[in-house]
């Protein structure tokens, strides 16, 4: 879609605010389903959550030129459906790596799937342009929506929740993955009074805002800025945006190695946790203050790859602590703090289209650089690596 509002907006002649309203849309459907996605993957399996939530969105995608044509309002619901499907996913992921992954490869094992997030945005926003120049925009909605049945199809033969649903895992295997993550068993009753008593349980949904505030305005308004203030052509602007998101991939697992090997030398989990999460607030925000000081589009794609490539630290730090602090509950934590982070996603998003009406792209990052910073604060004062939650 932040490739595709560009011919959109100027098919349907919308304003900055209506694309920011657009734009926004999907996280009103992200935010329903965070914390519903945690109890369900926590209490019948990441394998049955996962699946149905990919469906549900591919059809919601394959939707999204149909509603565009009907009317706002319908792109609006559609962009909301979609939102429904991907709110659980990140919930879903969480509980099934709490079970299959042992302690001491967290970070990485973490960092190694999310990073796949990074590699479709990569894909989606490399032949997008292609494909919107050769067959027209729907075709973006078209060819994405249909990836997902075919994954779905895979998904159902080779996936299970935990070690003890696979048959082919040799039981060995499955002994030293008992001994070594979190309880095999599903939830029967989540203790929301003790999980909303935890201070550091706080500090991950407080962090989780300030970090997703930042992350989601330049994963739906960046195309935007190459093509305002660099000038950049669609095509250009879709390569160019490639590589914010390659450099998050790269730097994610990299991130998680050095995350994995120094709790491995015995530095305690919750100092691990608390500089790499620094990395992560730091890092953007000294990079997105840049931004107004460089007069080459180069540089600005340069600032931009690295304040996302710094970012990506933080699979080590905040989204790595959900399984910390309770690995029975890894779902329901990240679906309780991840729903932050959709505020976060809805109001930045809506607002850098306010703000780009009546201000500058320069005010646009100096929310951000505020709210990481705020952020850094939070998290060292009250985080920790400990596991607070039986």
């Amino acid at each position: 879609m932040s490739i595709a509002i560009l011919p959109m907006s100027a098919e349907f002649n919308w304003s900055p605010t209506t694309v920011g309203l657009i734009q926004s849309s999907f996280f009103w459907g992200y935010l329903l389903t965070q914390v519903a996605g945690g109890i369900w993957a926590d209490t019948i399996g990441g394998k049955a959550v996962l699946g149905f939530a990919v469906i549900w969105w591919s059809i919601a995608t394959a939707l999204t030129p149909v509603a565009a044509k009907l009317g706002l309002p319908y792109l609006l619901v559609v962009r909301a459906f979609m939102g429904i499907g991907e709110g659980v996913a990140m919930p879903a992921m969480n509980n099934i790596l709490s079970k299959w992954v042992p302690v001491s490869e967290r970070s990485r094992s973490l960092a190694l799937v999310y990073s796949g997030m990074y590699l479709g945005s990569v894909t989606g926003l490399a032949f997008s342009p292609f494909l919107i120049h050769k067959f027209g925009w729907p075709s973006v909605f078209y060819s994405f929506g249909s990836l997902g049945t075919v994954w779905f199809a895979i998904w159902l033969s080779k996936a299970h929740s935990s070690p003890l649903e696979d048959p082919q895992l040799r039981p060995e295997e499955k002994k030293f993955i008992a001994g070594s993550s979190t309880t095999m068993e599903p939830v029967k009753q989540i203790p929301w009074k003790l999980i909303l008593s935890k201070g550091p349980v706080w500090a991950l949904i407080a962090s989780h805002f300030c970090h997703n505030w930042g992350t989601f305005i330049l994963l739906t308004w960046m195309p935007t800025y190459y093509h305002q203030v660099l000038k950049f052509n669609l095509t250009e602007s879709g390569l160019l945006c490639v590589l914010p998101w390659l450099t998050m991939a790269v730097s994610a697992n990299v991130g998680g190695w050095i995350a994995d090997t120094l709790v491995s030398k015995g530095v305690s989990v919750t100092t691990v946790r608390k500089i790499m999460q620094s990395i992560g607030f730091l890092g953007p925000a000294f990079f997105l203050t840049q931004l107004s000081h460089v007069d080459s589009p180069a540089m600005a794609v340069l600032c931009m790859s690295c304040s996302q490539g710094t970012d990506a630290f933080s699979q080590s730090g905040l989204y790595s602590n959900h399984q910390d602090i309770g690995p029975r509950y890894a779902g329901v934590l990240l679906g309780l703090s991840n729903t932050a982070g959709v505020l976060a996603g809805v109001f930045g998003t809506a607002a850098t289209g306010y703000i780009l009406q009546h201000g500058s792209w320069d005010d646009v990052f100096k929310v951000s650089v505020g709210l990481y910073l705020v952020g850094t604060v939070i998290w060292n004062l009250f985080s920790t690596g400990e596991k607070i939650l039986d």
